[in-house]
């Protein structure tokens, strides 16, 4: 059934195109890692290990006694070289531990305690095998799992929505994993809901997306578990239909107010990777140390999806890939509308990066920016109603107080009124800009 949209968005290009139909592949091991100490929205996580100890794939290396935090893994086996400060594609850097690779990959933990015993599981079983996974939101936003699947008592959820939108131009890591493993991630959706007492659920992918589509569906025919409700929703193709609020007004025609969560609207959403992962958390003990991303651009030479370990560097991934075909202009993790450009390749991989996106010069240029024209595009386009110049103009002056009155803390940073801004201001930087200047002022 395909429902209503949300207001607002754009259609930039989709440029899937290139990763579209490439199956998921692991890439080799990398000869050495480094696995920042925070890779979500939380509490940064205190080492449990020193230079010099001895640690497999799997093993437990950083944790926070903070409720929102979530624990960190070995992505390898190998030797601890070093705890301290490196890059971070997000935070600029970070505290990390460095762990060199012995190549032979032994496991802290058993696949073979593998077993699909639905029934026989409780809500308390499965948050704490998520939460001691370390699982967080795959989609982007890395919030750990076990947080949401504790909402405050007074919040009664009845809606809990798997998002497979993947609205976000050139990336399709989440399209290959729905049609590969279209049963483990409904049995890690259902997983979900059981934890948090749902018993309604809705699949929601964009129709852009055919394969996808037709795999969750039969995955869903296949899939028999009694007293839970389980559908598909076909949504028109629109950006940024993924945002967790966007999605929940699309399918249920409900707001969710500002400053407000989803839960508020009785409404949970989980990523398609994140339900994969708590999957293997629950029936398989594995900890989230890996992730698939999609390699993708003008100029790398095999556009892929590939499974890569938490921490590897960008470059060694990209040399899987096949290395680049020209001249790179600009390397962004993430998506082109909401991820960050990179100023090294050794940036690492962390578990919200979904992507990499190597851009020759040609597709990298800035714009001169020109004066404000009142056309008003920038808050016909913006998904959260607000007025993005005016905004910007308050952060660009050092107004931070009215960018408080203008509700700045709302934007989700999707970059639709850059995009759609003839006059080429960096509206969505300023926005952060103020954001980070109000969050720094609480």
């Amino acid at each position: 059934m395909l429902k209503r949209t949300f207001p607002g968005g754009v259609h930039p290009a989709p440029c899937k195109y290139l990763s579209k139909d490439c199956q998921i592949k692991p890439i080799g091991l990398p000869p050495q890692v480094t696995i920042p100490l925070i890779q979500h929205i939380g509490a940064l996580c205190k080492p449990l290990v020193k230079p010099g100890d001895t640690v497999k794939t799997g093993t437990l290396i950083a944790e926070s006694e903070k409720f929102i935090s979530a624990p960190i893994h070995s992505s390898i086996s190998g030797t601890v070289k070093a705890i301290k400060k490196t890059s971070h594609p997000i935070l600029g850097n970070c505290e990390a531990v460095i762990i060199d690779s012995d190549q032979k990959d032994e496991k802290d933990y058993n696949l073979n305690t593998l077993k699909d015993d639905f029934e026989s599981l409780t809500s308390e079983e499965i948050r704490g095998k998520v939460k001691f996974a370390g699982m967080v939101g795959m989609g982007g936003a890395a919030f750990p799992t076990h947080v949401k699947l504790t909402p405050p008592k007074d919040k009664k959820i009845h809606t809990f929505i798997l998002n497979g939108a993947e609205c976000e131009p050139y990336l399709t890591c989440d399209d290959r994993m729905m049609q590969e493993h279209p049963q483990e991630i409904l049995k890690g959706m259902l997983l979900l809901m059981k934890a948090i007492g749902v018993k309604k659920g809705i699949v929601a992918v964009e129709n852009n997306k055919p394969g996808a589509i037709k795999s969750m569906r039969s995955g869903i025919a296949t899939l028999k578990f009694a007293g839970y409700n389980v559908q598909l929703t076909v949504l028109p193709t629109k950006y940024p239909q993924g945002g967790e609020k966007q999605l929940i007004e699309a399918l249920t025609g409900r707001e969710v107010p500002p400053l407000k969560l989803p839960f508020d609207v009785g409404c949970l959403v989980d990523n398609v990777q994140t339900a994969y992962a708590v999957y293997e958390a629950v029936y398989g003990n594995k900890p989230l140390f890996e992730r698939v991303v999609t390699v993708t651009g003008d100029i790398i030479k095999e556009p892929s999806n590939v499974i890569v370990r938490i921490g590897t560097p960008v470059s060694f991934v990209v040399k899987e890939c096949g290395g680049l075909t020209g001249k790179l202009g600009k390397l962004i993790i993430g998506g082109p509308m909401m991820g960050i450009a990179q100023y090294t390749a050794d940036m690492p991989i962390i578990k919200g990066v979904s992507g990499i996106l190597l851009l020759s010069e040609k597709y990298s240029g800035f714009a001169e920016e020109q004066y404000c024209i009142r056309c008003g595009k920038c808050k016909e386009s913006c998904p959260v109603k607000l007025v993005p110049t005016e905004i910007a103009k308050a952060s660009e002056y050092g107004r931070f107080e009215i960018a408080t009155m203008l509700n700045a803390a709302d934007c989700i940073e999707c970059g639709c009124c850059s995009y759609v801004c003839p006059s080429h201001i960096p509206l969505v930087q300023l926005i952060k800009h103020a954001k980070r200047a109000i969050a720094c002022q609480i």
